[in-house]
């Protein structure tokens, strides 16, 4: 039997916001619908609450849901006190978070609840690059609920209790919820992406809330700027030894060793997360070998395109960790990953924001080439001494090469080895890209947070413009 604790509405927002912090919004708003005697149910605040407050000093604007008034199902008014929520997030340029909790449409309002969920749609685009969105279901986020919650920038579920779907396991053909649960929690963290964490408790959700509202800009032109206790030049022990685990790189380079990781149940291969350098907001992608990550995936593609877009949205600085071969080679990646890839170069090409890479192992082909490279935009590059970047693997370049040659010899391994070793010098070292410019420096894994430091600093105030247009077709 589970532990974990149900909270009302209101014990959410008061978990949520700093002591006595909260003002509510429209607290005597009700529903205006006499269809179906809805006149002679209590339904208190429209089953919405709503309103704004303080959370670690940052203003903040929440809605939650209560499921206690009609299921929490939105209907005309409390579709509208949701969107003066955002109305008023915008004015002053704040995070709207939105706690769901909700059985979805409510019938007995039919197309005025319709509309209500469009008017919510439309404040959710219009917020979009403006403010960040931040939603956590801890009950029902069904039907049009469940676009409420992928309109938003970052979306957290608690493990027991939510369920986020558009269309319930048993209504799927051939499906049922015993045999997969695609409303899960579990399922949305590892197969979906669309949670960027799932917790034990409801508590855990909301300190989650908290810690990236702390690291995240309150709106667009917001600076993320903290004092920094850390050492600024602090060595970074054995980092040469962490080049298949990128996530560890960026734990250890990260101000105080906090990195608040999202999505990190899903597409495993790419890492994705937020770290401060010198008290600076940095957003990280990464390839982390050792949870399968030498090869771009479709969904890491896409898990990483979607990360880059939002923090060039809110001018937050990009650091990638790149250790890539190649693309992953199936039949079922390869009707996917062409696009997937192609999303992830153009999110890198048309950031504007400062774009640091450091290769920490392999940079192969146009896999290296969509992952923040030097030729699609990354002002700054540095590469790890044991690094190799290069078109393919050494070894593979050179059987292709000397294929001729290799029939002749004797031995065959001894020639093949002797070739790839000329090859890596040649073409393939982090010193031979250096040569051409396509690094700007080799440096040594110990140094990888002062370096990184150093470079952001120097772009802090990058600026760069774009072609004239009305927007990319990517």
């Amino acid at each position: 039997m589970s532990n974990s604790i149900k909270l009302s509405a209101r014990e959410r927002i008061a978990s949520l916001l700093d002591d006595s912090s909260f003002v509510e919004v429209g607290a005597y708003v009700t529903s205006r619908s006499t269809d179906f005697n809805m006149q002679e149910k209590e339904n208190p605040a429209d089953g919405v609450i709503t309103g704004y407050g303080v959370m670690n000093e940052n203003l903040v604007y929440v809605y939650s849901q209560d499921v206690t008034v009609l299921n929490g199902s939105v209907g005309e008014m409390h579709a509208k006190k949701i969107a003066k929520i955002y109305d008023m997030a915008m004015k002053v340029g704040a995070p709207v978070v939105g706690l769901i909790d909700c059985a979805g449409l409510r019938l007995q309002e039919a197309t005025d609840a319709l509309n209500g969920f469009g008017e919510i749609y439309l404040k959710q685009t219009l917020a979009s690059g403006v403010i960040p969105q931040i939603t956590a279901v801890f009950g029902t986020c069904g039907g049009g609920s469940a676009i409420v919650s992928s309109l938003s920038d970052f979306t957290f579920m608690a493990k027991e209790g939510s369920k986020l779907f558009v269309n319930s396991p048993n209504a799927l053909d051939g499906n049922n919820e015993a045999k997969l649960n695609t409303a899960s929690a579990g399922y949305h963290s590892e197969q979906t992406g669309l949670t960027d964490g799932i917790f034990d408790t409801e508590l855990e959700v909301l300190g989650q809330i908290r810690q990236l509202v702390d690291i995240l800009p309150s709106c667009y032109g917001d600076e993320t700027c903290a004092d920094c206790f850390d050492d600024i030049n602090r060595i970074v022990p054995n980092a040469d030894g962490l080049k298949e685990d990128a996530k560890s790189v960026l734990i250890m380079i990260a101000d105080n060793q906090t990195f608040v990781e999202l999505k990190k149940d899903f597409a495993k291969d790419m890492v994705t997360g937020f770290i401060k350098l010198n008290g600076i907001t940095v957003g990280c992608v990464a390839n982390q070998v050792e949870d399968g990550g030498n090869v771009l995936s479709t969904n890491g593609a896409l898990k990483a395109a979607k990360f880059v877009t939002f923090c060039d949205a809110f001018q937050i600085p990009v650091l990638t960790l790149t250790n890539c071969k190649g693309f992953a080679a199936t039949v079922e990646e390869e009707k996917t990953v062409a696009g997937a890839v192609a999303k992830l170069t153009y999110a890198f090409a048309n950031a504007t924001v400062p774009k640091v890479n450091v290769v920490i192992g392999d940079a192969f082909g146009t896999a290296y080439v969509a992952m923040n490279s030097k030729s699609i935009g990354a002002d700054i590059e540095f590469a790890w001494p044991s690094a190799k970047i290069g078109t393919m693997c050494p070894t593979m370049a050179a059987k292709i090469m000397y294929a001729e040659e290799i029939e002749k010899v004797s031995d065959k391994n001894a020639f093949i080895k002797e070739k790839a070793a000329e090859y890596e010098t040649l073409q393939s070292s982090a010193i031979a890209a250096a040569k051409r410019g396509y690094v700007d420096d080799v440096i040594e894994p110990d140094a990888t947070r002062k370096r990184v430091i150093a470079a952001m600093e120097m772009l802090f105030t990058k600026r760069e413009d774009r072609p004239s247009k009305k927007h990319g077709t990517v």
